[in-house]
């Protein structure tokens, strides 16, 4: 999957990663590599299913879709 993600210097410095298809998916970093690993980290923990997600009822339907 590839995501588009923003980078952009912070006023403290460093800087910040925003991923705009996944709101709130925001990271940081001291340098560009950093912040890039670090929002990297945050879109994997941000698709990660949260175990109440899988409570669905018993006449639920499962697809794979392609992105």
């Amino acid at each position: 999957m590839k995501l588009q993600i923003v980078l952009e210097p912070s006023d403290e410095g460093g800087y910040t990663a925003i991923v705009p298809a996944l709101p709130g998916c925001i990271s940081e970093g001291d340098t560009r590599n950093e912040a890039i690993a670090n929002i990297q980290e945050a879109v994997v923990l941000y698709l990660e299913p949260v175990e109440d997600d899988k409570n669905f009822a018993s006449e639920a339907e499962y697809m794979d879709i392609a992105l």
